[in-house]
């Protein structure tokens, strides 16, 4: 008997070990300088599978993130993001998707940014 509930206790604490968030949430950085920038950066993440809500903030470039780890990761959430063009955290985009994005978007060039901080696009 004693044996039973030994192999049971592993077997639960073994399962509930490896047991994962169904909503787990993140916060990535993500490049990007405008309404439009936001658009594709959380398209791209919602289409990762397992995404349930993406959220990105031009001001503060974050991305806020609530995802199934049962069906991704956020590398994967990452990689859509930079196939989309735009650099996370973790993952540089393509420079050939990069420069696919439209002009206003050009998170890399400094004079766009700064064309962005005064209140363009």
């Amino acid at each position: 008997m004693k044996k039973a509930i030994l192999i049971i206790s592993v077997l639960f604490i073994g399962a509930t070990g490896f047991a994962q968030n169904k909503n787990a949430k993140a916060t990535i950085d993500v490049d990007g300088v405008c309404g439009m920038c936001k658009d594709r950066i959380e398209k791209a993440s919602i289409q990762a599978k397992g995404v349930k809500s993406a959220t990105w903030s031009v001001d503060t470039h974050e991305l806020q993130l609530i995802y199934n780890e049962k069906k991704t990761d956020l590398a994967q959430i990452q990689q859509s993001i930079a196939d989309s063009g735009h650099d996370t955290e973790d993952i540089k985009a393509e420079d050939i998707v990069y420069e696919s994005i439209d002009a206003c978007c050009k998170y890399r060039d400094p004079k766009v940014v700064d064309d962005h901080k005064d209140g363009g696009h």
